[in-house]
């Protein structure tokens, strides 16, 4: 049954994609023949005073898209990275890309991809090295770091920082203990400690994350406990709990949820961007919240790190803000700064910053056209839909540009197809597509 499921779900998404593929190639051979033209009129080559080589890793997600456009609008020469498996990237032909290469799996085989990123530094003289990674993979940029660090900088955390950042319950004794406010919490490495606790003297509710990254398990947001003892149970019991997959019991605080991305060099906060969150975060629109700026200008001059880092937030209705999440990468939030002339600075310059960059006045928020087009099938009623065409109206998409309109139409009919064609012969299911990272979200999946 779950075969036959599989048959029909990736077959009918490759039908899908198909029939919109007229419409996509149009608008950007359309972009394609706009921009010869204005090349003919106008040159706009820019070079950078002083130009530098810049490596980024993630070449499948949307944010190193945006990093490898900024680093390439302010002059720089960007080479793209990815893993084996998403050579297929289809940010590979953005403009802004000189090179592409892909690497062996890190978590795989770490020895062997150090090696792979060394080569690749070497032979095309790196200056800086960025690395956009995956969850599971930071842990693995901050173990090549020493390796690196003899031929570039690299812009990533040592790795005790990683595993401090990555672990929920260690970013929550080190928040605390730099007295800044995060929820009530616990570690859990057992199902039994969870169901002995003694919930009655709590005034919140609790919820459980997995301390490793689970692309499926982090949209449970069950509260507990359950409505009874035996549900309570079961629903724990459900979960992969265990010494090796340890968890954190989190209290959840009612409020208003926020995201951000900062970029931060010696613990000088450079770029700093601020938008409200949900689960599946898929919309970005900038938000000026000073008291979440302070909380992380403070947490990272505390630790005096370099790097890209992200948090999540909740604002309680008194005006607190509690952070509930630490992750040592970049966040997709950032790409809201896609019409931000100065990123490339954040990153590079050695002059000190009196203040962090921050999205301009007129940037439009940002989305994925495609996830924004399914979100139709979900209106029922003229009002939602009057809602959907005013926010889509008013934003942009985050892959699309018009004078780098070649990736939009190779992560949707590229990129995308072809893991849907991998997972069509392996009768293979999913439970979403994620545009923005460029993948298929998979049980068990990277």
């Amino acid at each position: 049954m779950a075969q036959v499921k599989a048959l029909f779900q990736n077959l009918a998404t490759l039908t899908i994609l198909f029939l919109v593929l007229p419409i996509n190639a149009a608008i950007v051979l359309a972009s394609l023949f706009w921009n010869r033209l204005r090349r003919l009129v106008r040159p706009q080559t820019v070079v950078a005073a002083n130009r530098k080589n810049i490596l980024i890793s993630g070449a499948k997600m949307t944010k190193a898209l945006q990093l490898a456009r900024c680093f390439h609008a302010a002059g720089h020469r960007v080479i793209l990275i990815e893993t084996h498996k998403y050579w297929l990237s289809g940010h590979r032909f953005s403009d802004a890309v000189s090179r592409f290469y892909t690497t062996p799996i890190p978590q795989y085989d770490p020895e062997a991809y150090i090696q792979a990123l060394l080569d690749i530094v070497k032979k095309e003289n790196i200056d800086v090295y960025v690395p956009v990674t995956s969850p599971v993979a930071s842990y693995y940029e901050s173990l090549a770091k020493p390796a690196l660090s003899h031929y570039c900088e690299v812009f990533h955390f040592d790795a005790d920082v990683t595993q401090m950042q990555d672990d929920k319950f260690a970013f929550s004794e080190k928040a605390r203990a730099f007295g800044l406010s995060v929820p009530k919490s616990f570690k859990i490495t057992n199902p039994e400690q969870v169901l002995n606790f003694d919930f009655s003297g709590e005034t919140r509710k609790y919820i459980l994350k997995s301390i490793p990254y689970d692309s499926v398990w982090r949209l449970d947001l069950t509260k507990l406990p359950c409505d009874t003892p035996e549900e309570t149970a079961a629903f724990v019991r459900s979960l992969p709990i265990s010494p090796e997959k340890p968890w954190i019991m989190q209290e959840f605080i009612p409020g208003k949820e926020f995201c951000t991305h900062s970029t931060v060099k010696n613990g000088e906060l450079r770029l700093h961007c601020c938008a409200e969150s949900s689960a599946f975060q898929v919309n970005y629109e900038n938000v000026e919240n000073p008291k979440i700026l302070e909380w992380v200008r403070h947490f990272v001059g505390k630790l005096g790190i370099t790097g890209q880092v992200s948090f999540d937030f909740i604002q309680a209705q008194d005006g607190t803000v509690y952070a509930i999440e630490y992750n040592p990468r970049a966040h997709s939030a950032i790409t809201m700064f896609y019409n931000h002339p100065q990123v490339a600075d954040a990153y590079l310059s050695e002059e000190p910053f009196t203040q962090p960059l921050q999205p301009l006045p007129n940037s439009k928020p940002t989305y994925w056209t495609y996830h924004e087009l399914w979100r139709l099938t979900g209106i029922r009623s003229f009002a939602q839909l009057r809602t959907w065409i005013r926010n889509f109206l008013r934003g942009t998409d985050a892959v699309y540009k018009l004078d780098d309109p070649l990736p939009f139409l190779m992560l949707h009919h590229w990129q995308i197809p072809l893991l849907l064609f991998k997972n069509l012969r392996q009768l293979k299911g999913w439970t979403k597509i994620d545009f923005n990272i460029g993948k298929l979200v998979e049980l068990g999946g990277d």
